[in-house]
């Protein structure tokens, strides 16, 4: 959580600076940057993998799979990151988590209404 605050207290400044930096002028190009987190059942819980996915402009260059247990570079400059991210071992320990913590817990909330919801089949027939 601390990591979150140091990054928002970062990216506040640099915002308001841009923004006054910006003003009037007219921005050339869109930047996207997306995280995509999802979670993949087999056999209800029996065998769960979670992936979280980071992408820029339409390119993954970094990612998550909890079957590999660690980041994976895609690009070179995911490649990067990667390393980054793997090399402090609480925030891995956050990550290989999420598969109980997101997934199974997420299973759990709604599996009752998605997976064990029977509706008995109807039939009308009208001329």
């Amino acid at each position: 959580m601390g990591r979150v605050a140091a990054v928002g207290a970062l990216l506040v400044p640099l915002v308001v600076l841009g923004a006054s930096s910006a003003a009037g002028a007219e921005l050339s190009a869109l930047f996207q940057e997306m995280v995509k987190s999802e979670c993949h059942f087999i056999n209800g819980t029996d065998r769960l993998r979670f992936m979280k996915r980071f992408i820029y402009n339409r390119e993954q260059y970094v990612h998550f799979d909890s079957d590999v247990g660690h980041f994976v570079g895609d690009t070179p400059y995911g490649e990067k990151v990667a390393r980054n991210w793997n090399r402090d071992p609480e925030w891995m320990e956050y990550r290989r988590a999420a598969v109980d913590r997101h997934c199974r817990h997420n299973y759990e909330l709604s599996g009752p209404f998605l997976v064990e919801r029977r509706v008995p089949p109807s039939l009308s027939i009208s001329l």
